[in-house]
């Protein structure tokens, strides 16, 4: 447990290094950044929006089909 915990810290540290030397380091302005951050995380919300939908509605489209009764077998 102690091991998963050092594990977890030593991530977290890396992280908010990593994230902070971005910041310094970039190219463009925090607003900018910011700007440009918020414009890719929106196009992956739609994008995962969509394929969530597309697979909502292909997976109602098999279950309406497994609902509808089977033709009886004829002998």
């Amino acid at each position: 447990m102690r091991r998963m915990m050092m594990l977890l810290a030593g991530a977290m540290c890396g992280a908010l290094v990593g994230s902070v030397s971005v910041l310094l380091l970039a190219p463009v302005s925090g607003k900018d950044l910011r700007q440009q951050i918020g414009g890719r995380f929106a196009d992956i919300r739609a994008d995962v929006l969509e394929a969530y939908e597309a697979r909502r509605e292909q997976l109602e489209a098999e279950l309406e089909a497994l609902r509808k009764p089977r033709p009886a077998a004829e002998a």
